[in-house]
């Protein structure tokens, strides 16, 4: 069985691999201005979570769709790309924690700038 090490070389792998397939090869509209955050692969290399995220959080369905429309053509060019003896089944996650840093960081303004009004 692969350690968990291995599992976090091969996710870091896959992301930085299926950031440049998004950029370079990938021509669907659904996957524009799209942010790969994360991967966790599983320590059986069986599933690799895939995190992602856009600047428009309007658009967290129609980017998980266009995901899923691409998953195949997505595992395949990373498998031509990363050799292992059984590819990961892919699954895709939408990344809330970088809109929830954003709606802290607009809390926390928000709080600096009434304590700025009231001394």
């Amino acid at each position: 069985m692969p350690s968990d090490a291995r599992a976090r070389r091969v996710g870091d792998r896959i992301q930085e691999e299926l950031a440049e397939i998004l950029q370079r090869d990938v021509h669907d509209p659904g996957l524009t201005l799209v942010t790969v955050t994360g991967v966790d692969v599983d320590r059986e290399f069986g599933y690799a979570t895939i995190y992602v995220t856009t600047s428009d959080p309007q658009r967290r369905k129609e980017v998980l769709s266009a995901f899923e429309r691409a998953r195949g053509f997505l595992r395949s060019a990373l498998a031509a790309r990363i050799p292992l003896r059984s590819f990961p089944q892919l699954r895709f996650r939408y990344d809330a924690s970088v809109d929830e840093g954003g709606r802290i960081e607009d809390l926390l303004n928000q709080i600096k700038r009434d304590e700025q009004r009231g001394s």
